[in-house]
């Protein structure tokens, strides 16, 4: 099957009425605040998306995604690609609506003045989700090493007395 460019925006009502399915790609250029974060900035997600209604009639938008992202390691300084894996599951709700009576296994997504969810920004979100706090290499694989860092000589201080010293002997004394 072929891949192909996932659309911007989607009616989720409609789609979901008509249990469709996407399967295609995004370009990571078109991603303005992942590319911030990552230093390739070249390449695609590919995205999975299943639209469907539950057991409860909610709207649902499930799928996945999966891109490979090039960051720095914060053990050692260096480059390192990393495979973002994400699993989703999305209801859409109209803007301001009350989410109490919503399942907790659904994540919310408002839908626009159109009755429209962003694709793009869903996408992004579930990226930038996707990187660890802070990212590394594994260990076997980072060029850090435990030996401690030393850069020029440190002078020995003299030793000062003690400005205490002296209420001590003063205790002493009484």
């Amino acid at each position: 099957m072929q891949k192909v460019k996932i659309p911007v925006t989607l009616d989720p009502g409609r789609a979901a009425q008509r249990q469709l399915d996407y399967d295609g790609v995004v370009l990571l250029e078109e991603l303005s605040r992942f590319e911030q974060v990552v230093l390739d900035k070249s390449g695609e997600v590919a995205v999975q998306i299943h639209c469907k209604n539950d057991e409860q009639g909610l709207t649902v938008l499930s799928g996945s995604i999966k891109a490979r992202a090039t960051l720095i390691c914060q053990r050692c300084n260096e480059e390192f690609g990393l495979d973002l894996e994400q699993d989703f599951a999305y209801t859409p709700v109209g803007m301001g609506a009350e989410s109490d009576h919503l399942p907790d296994y659904y994540d919310l997504v408002e839908l626009d003045e159109n009755g429209e969810i962003n694709i793009r920004q869903l996408v992004e979100d579930e990226l930038i989700l996707a990187i660890p706090i802070v990212p590394m290499h594994d260990e076997a694989s980072c060029r850090y090493s435990k030996q401690p860092k030393s850069f020029g000589k440190i002078d020995e201080e003299d030793e000062k007395p003690n400005p205490f010293e002296i209420l001590k002997q003063l205790k002493k004394d009484s």
